[in-house]
């Protein structure tokens, strides 16, 4: 089941762009949650169910400040579990960009080097907009442009698990690293920055990004669809 608080209707204002087809603000939902815990379901499924023409996605995770500046040694070491890891004032400029009708190059983050990329990936403007990311309910900022802010509540064990499973296959790291990033950042910084923020959260997935919870969330996105095609 879906826990939360009753959600408003709450409808774009209109605007008008010359080099875009949009014409009203779009909606924006902003999904967080701890490490593994499903976020990317629950974007993704928003994603596939209405296409990439009504629904852009601004991951979090490829906010991280550039670190070309450090030695390979250092950037290892960093603390990439805590809010000023990100580089706030590039996700919020991007954020009202999309908002106002503007496309973006999303910066692209490399996991296995510990920096950002040299490419970047071209998101264009839509009527809903989903920001996903370890803290996206954090900044007051990017709260203040949400339409809809989701937390996905979902078992430490689960989540250690599943992060275990990414790291090893996607990001080449041993067990034993991943052990020590858990117990020394990950487990702590969730504690301390990522739980709280669930207070913001105007619907929280109970048991993390399970099909009834993401129904419903598709459901509403599909009832904001209609209503900005009606306008």
């Amino acid at each position: 089941m879906i826990i939360g608080r009753p959600l408003p209707v709450r409808l774009p204002l209109r605007y008008h762009s010359g080099m875009n087809a949009i014409s009203f603000q779009p909606f924006v939902i902003g999904v967080a949650g701890g490490s593994g815990s499903g976020k990317s379901t629950v974007s993704q499924q928003v994603l596939a169910s209405f296409g990439a023409d009504m629904v852009s996605v601004v991951m979090q995770d490829d906010y991280y400040c550039d670190q070309s500046g450090l030695p390979p040694e250092v950037r290892r070491k960093q603390n990439y579990d805590h809010p000023q890891a990100f580089d706030w004032p590039l996700l919020v400029q991007h954020v009202e960009a999309l908002r106002n009708g503007r496309a973006i190059d999303m910066p692209v983050y490399d996991f296995t080097s510990d920096n950002r990329s040299s490419k970047t990936i071209l998101v264009k403007p839509a009527p809903v907009i989903v920001i996903e990311g370890l803290f996206a309910l954090y900044d007051a900022d990017l709260r203040n442009m949400m339409s809809l802010k989701i937390f996905v509540d979902t078992a430490p064990d689960v989540r250690f698990i599943r992060r275990m499973q990414r790291d090893i296959a996607e990001r080449g790291r041993s067990l034993e690293s991943i052990v020590n990033q858990y117990m020394e950042t990950v487990r702590p910084m969730h504690k301390q920055f990522i739980e709280p923020t669930k207070r913001y959260a105007d619907v929280i997935l109970p048991h993390g990004a399970n099909d009834p919870a993401v129904d419903v969330i598709t459901t509403k996105v599909a009832s904001v669809i209609g209503q900005l095609q009606r306008r």
